[in-house]
């Protein structure tokens, strides 16, 4: 199958996610800046949110410019990976509206390793749709940021369970800083 029209879904479905994410914002209560002040939590998670969003769809953009073929696994993988990642707006605002609560900050850790998990199956089943793709299969013989991801969040989980739970969001948030910082390290 080609993948023309499965990225324009994909980019579809990433832009109602941020559009969503958006619509979640509560309005201040007035005009002033001890209003918008109070909307801090919102604002963080919503720009947390948005980055993640900037970074899945920039991820899986600079990937399928170079897959050639795509197949049933793919398909049915991603269609996956965009459910747990379409619950990033409910999360957004769960987190937003709890934020020094545990539970909501575990359910966007969660989503974060989810994603991952799910992301690795799709580079191993992108490598064997497209065997024959040099490019893909080096571009994916690395793919250890998905493991980066995974640990920083069960690290934030960690150190947000015994100690602070905002520590989950900023470890997610860290894991993005990370995907783009360390093989720019690696490689050089």
């Amino acid at each position: 199958m080609e993948t023309e029209r499965f990225e324009a879904l994909i980019d579809a479905i990433l832009a109602i996610i941020i559009t969503i994410i958006v619509l979640e914002i509560p309005l201040a209560s007035a005009g002033t800046w001890e209003a918008l002040f109070e909307l801090i939590y919102e604002f963080a998670i919503y720009a947390i949110s948005f980055i993640v969003c900037f970074n899945f769809w920039n991820f899986n953009n600079n990937l399928f410019s170079i897959v050639n073929k795509i197949d049933h696994k793919v398909i049915w993988t991603m269609g996956i990976t965009l459910f747990v990642f379409s619950l990033l707006p409910y999360l957004t605002t769960f987190v937003a509206e709890n934020f020094y609560l545990f539970f909501p900050q575990l359910l966007y850790g969660l989503c974060f390793i989810v994603t991952a998990i799910l992301s690795k199956f799709i580079s191993k089943f992108l490598k064997e749709s497209d065997p024959a793709n040099i490019a893909l299969q080096l571009v994916l013989e690395k793919d250890y940021i998905f493991a980066m991801t995974i640990v920083l969040a069960v690290i934030g989980i960690i150190i947000g369970y015994f100690a602070y739970p905002p520590a989950i969001t900023i470890c997610c948030l860290l894991s993005i800083i990370a995907m783009w910082i360390v093989p720019r390290f690696l490689n050089s």
